[in-house]
């Protein structure tokens, strides 16, 4: 099974995904680890993605989960996946998405006190823009702590 963290920049993504495949004994996959360099370079000129940027490295990111789950083997994967043909692309054997949710005013802060990144503040607004909230799939607000996200998750995929 691959549980996919998505969200806009800023919600958390990273750090519940690496928690939760700790806690799980999974690996752990960032999708920005995935993107090309063009748009890396993009991002951190200020320039927001559009759907062709993203389609190789949604490409990318579906078929290694379609390898490791072809393996039997599991993973979390840390991955915006903002709109619904994206999260299409992803799903590929067992997949569970797990939405992390919050406001805009609420993200901005987060990402205005993180370190380095090439996803710039400046750039959330379009990012909420593409966002379509999935219908299906866990979701939880990013107001709670790390510990408590992940708490919630592991009872979500107990029951399923």
């Amino acid at each position: 099974m691959f549980i996919i963290i998505m969200g806009v920049s800023g919600c958390g993504k990273s750090t519940i995904g690496a928690m939760l495949a700790e806690r799980l004994g999974w690996p752990f996959y960032d999708g920005d680890d995935f993107h090309p360099a063009a748009n890396i370079a993009k991002m951190a000129a200020g320039v927001p993605l559009n759907d062709t940027d993203r389609a190789d490295w949604l490409t990318a990111l579906g078929d290694m989960i379609d390898k490791r789950n072809t393996a039997g083997a599991d993973g979390v994967l840390a991955c915006s996946a903002l709109k619904e043909s994206y999260r299409g692309m992803l799903r590929r054997g067992s997949v569970q998405f797990v939405y992390l949710k919050g406001n805009y005013e609420t993200i901005l802060r987060r990402m205005e006190m993180r370190g380095p990144h090439f996803m710039k503040p400046d750039m959330l607004q379009s990012q909420f823009a593409a966002l379509e909230e999935p219908a299906e799939a866990v979701t939880l607000d990013v107001d709670q702590s790390p510990t408590e996200i992940v708490q919630k998750i592991m009872g979500a995929i107990k029951q399923d």
